[in-house]
């Protein structure tokens, strides 16, 4: 919890700064491919959590990955992060960053989990039927999670829309236990 907080701290700095120097969605894309980069490199990974490797040696490396590849403001923003020692939270503050900049667009994430892949179209009529129940655009985060047997599960922000068939199940075994228990108190 306490990362969250701390990464949320300088997301927020990030985007003030960003939004000063009308560069939101340049650093929104450096951060995505820095994310990218920590997702496949475990080298990185580590890099990025040792206290053991010297501050001026993470930003060599750091410099060496993106200066060339990256906004002036995120650079700076990466390098203050080391100088601080809280490199080891730029993964939370990518995230951080990304929902703040959705936020302030009106753009909701909603993760889908369903039993087996969703096909291109069911994609966009679920976003779209999602888009208009929330007034708001959704961008859709799908997972595949064949424990939920059929149907799918829905997360937006703290709403659960659960419509598998795992859940029909649950419900459909509980009223016959209801059932049940009513049958056997009266006989």
């Amino acid at each position: 919890m306490k990362n969250v907080r701390v990464a949320r701290r300088y997301a927020r700095a990030l985007m003030e700064i960003a939004e000063e120097q009308k560069v939101v969605d340049d650093v929104a894309r450096d951060l995505t491919d820095i994310g990218a980069s920590l997702a496949t490199s475990h080298d990185l990974r580590v890099l990025l959590s040792s206290p053991v490797v010297r501050e001026g040696k993470k930003k060599a490396v750091f410099r060496e990955l993106w200066e060339t590849r990256v906004n002036r403001t995120t650079m700076a923003f990466i390098l203050l992060l080391t100088h601080k020692q809280r490199e080891q939270v730029l993964g939370d503050v990518i995230g951080e960053y990304q929902a703040l900049r959705d936020e302030k667009r009106g753009v909701v994430g909603a993760d889908v989990r369903t039993a087996v892949a969703m096909s291109a179209a069911q994609e966009q009529d679920l976003g779209a039927r999602l888009t208009r129940s929330t007034g708001k655009q959704v961008r859709i985060r799908l997972s595949v999670d064949p424990a939920i047997q059929g149907g799918l599960v829905v997360r937006l922000g703290d709403t659960v829309v659960d419509a598998s068939v795992r859940r029909q199940l649950e419900r459909l075994r509980e009223r016959f236990r209801a059932g049940e228990s009513l049958t056997n108190t009266h006989a």
